[in-house]
């Protein structure tokens, strides 16, 4: 029998497996919604860092809890967490189900629900589901529910509490350290679960064009013309002197050079 779980409900689990998958609705423009586990101590903060399980980290040490991955199902697109109830470390009390999307709040992911199954039975019927409902649409992350310890067994309870700071700041909270400088940034979408890209507006591919650099000035070649009665500077060594005027003379005198014979208007009288 499936338990329709209410917000702040509990059920006794039986199973020793427990695999938890979020599912959401398609549509255009819908978010991919990441989900992560954090095994909290009796304390309710992680022991250390190694007690977050998201995309970056998809196994925990222990081997107990780990991700399956994102998958396209007829009803909609889901991401699973998979424990192992019976493996889990003495001194985890509890671990918190979350879902995040990153660069995006949950007003645009309808039909947020997590499914609890017995990992144990193929095909088998879900033991509980939970429809998650943001309380304002403005939260970047939930804690779904958690799996908690009730003696010499566990439970689950449905949560549906939302963070507006997204995945790094809920996991702040529990004492994760996270670097700044990386944050938590979302792995690039699998093939069939990719957002939609939505094309520059004409102002914004204006306001890109014209922040292009500009191409380098080329200089413009005017060709320059002698000043009337001036000889013309030679431009290359093939240049032809002006007309009424000597060539230039070259820095070393030529050796073969020889003046002419004098006409007899230059003889003296």
């Amino acid at each position: 029998m499936t338990h329709a779980m209410l917000k702040g409900s509990n059920v006794p689990l039986r199973t020793t497996t427990v695999r938890a998958v979020l599912r959401w609705a398609p549509g255009q423009g819908v978010p991919v919604v990441d989900a992560s586990a954090l095994l909290l101590g009796p304390d309710g903060r992680v022991r250390s860092d190694e007690d977050f399980v998201f995309y970056n980290q998809p196994r925990h040490p222990s081997g107990k809890v780990w991700l399956l991955g994102k998958k396209r199902m007829a009803e909609g697109p889901t991401d699973t967490i998979q424990t192992d109830l019976a493996g889990v470390e003495a001194d985890v009390s509890q671990i918190l189900l979350v879902a995040s999307a990153d660069g995006a709040s949950f007003d645009r992911v309808q039909g947020l629900r997590i499914l609890l199954y017995d990992a144990t039975v193929a095909e088998g019927e879900p033991l509980a589901y939970f429809d998650i409902k943001p309380e304002t649409g403005q939260e970047t992350a939930l804690i779904c529910g958690e799996l908690y310890r009730r003696g010499e067994g566990w439970k689950f309870r449905a949560l549906g509490e939302g963070y507006l700071n997204g995945l790094q700041g809920l996991a702040t909270d529990y004492g994760i350290s996270v670097d700044e400088s990386e944050g938590l940034d979302s792995p690039a979408a699998p093939d069939g679960l990719a957002t939609t890209v939505v094309p520059p507006s004409p102002a914004t591919q204006q306001a890109s064009e014209i922040s292009q650099p500009l191409p380098p000035e080329q200089p413009t070649v005017v060709p320059a013309q002698p000043a009337y009665g001036y000889p013309q500077q030679p431009a290359a060594a093939t240049a032809q002197p002006a007309y009424g005027y000597p060539p230039a003379v070259s820095t070393l005198p030529d050796p073969d050079f020889r003046l002419p014979p004098q006409g007899p208007q230059f003889i003296g009288r």
